[in-house]
């Protein structure tokens, strides 16, 4: 006898597109991903922003060596400052014998009206070189690495 073949009929089916579950795991891989990448920007934009609180006083600090240079002392209280202000920054005064930078509200809340105080840790009169120590209220983790010397207390 003569055995018809009909095509097709054997064969498995292609798959066609994902089923639920890899969909499922894909969803949840994104979802972990995202709960670790999006603090940890958070982070770096608030240190980044403090980074600039921080260069809005590199102009103080050059006035203050140019001063020491000059006058072979550091300045009275009250001294102006000549600092690039930008708008994470309120003010810089030159006070008790530090730079003091507040920043301005809408950082973060932690550091939103803190402070970062550049303080001489040593001056040579004769060639206006001072060096700095870096330090403040705003938390250590969102200050960079060069500015971690020593913390001011809030009472």
């Amino acid at each position: 006898m003569h055995q018809v073949m009909r095509a097709g009929i054997n064969k498995p089916k292609a798959q066609q597109g994902f089923t639920l579950i890899e969909l499922m795991i894909v969803v949840a891989i994104i979802g972990i991903l995202a709960a670790i990448a999006l603090p940890a920007y958070q982070n770096y934009t608030v240190r980044a922003q403090v980074s600039e609180i921080i260069l809005a006083a590199s102009a103080g600090r050059t006035d203050i060596a140019e001063y020491v240079s000059t006058n072979g002392d550091l300045p009275d209280d009250g001294y102006g400052l000549e600092t690039q202000q930008s708008d994470k920054v309120v003010s810089s005064v030159w006070n008790d014998g530090e730079i003091v930078v507040t920043a301005a509200n809408g950082i973060h809340e932690d550091v939103d009206g803190q402070t970062i105080i550049l303080r001489p840790a040593g001056y040579s009169p004769g060639d206006g070189t001072v060096n700095w120590e870096c330090g403040g209220s705003i938390p250590e983790r969102f200050r960079p690495g060069s500015c971690r010397d020593f913390s001011e207390s809030s009472d």
